[in-house]
């Protein structure tokens, strides 16, 4: 009965966690807790180093511009890069490649 909890829970586990992503934020005007509350992978500690670079040299321009910051690795910016924002917008949807016609429409 112990196992068999113990997968049930184990199981759970694994569909929940993929579900945890980052939350779109604005790390040029959030303060701390926001940024780490939203970003995957961010505590309190990584998220009061980003606000300081940020005070210190102004405001990021670019998101890799985050992997200056002490504790922001490759993989970590890798994983949190569609929910960084730098202005308030959210980026727009890359255009779909405009359809090539039909193979009855090239011969009419």
């Amino acid at each position: 009965m112990f196992k068999r909890s113990l997968a049930v829970l184990a199981l759970c586990l694994a569909i929940a966690l993929p579900a945890v992503a980052a939350t779109p934020v604005n790390v040029n005007k959030a303060d701390a807790q926001t940024i780490a509350t939203s970003l995957d992978g961010i505590g309190m500690s990584k998220a009061q180093a980003i606000v300081a670079y940020r005070d210190a040299h102004g405001p990021f321009k670019q998101v890799e511009e985050l992997r200056h910051v002490k504790g922001i690795g490759e993989k970590t910016l890798a994983r949190n890069h569609d929910a960084i924002r730098l202005d308030g917008a959210v980026p727009a949807a890359a255009p779909k490649a405009a359809a090539k016609p039909s193979h009855r429409a090239r011969k009419q």
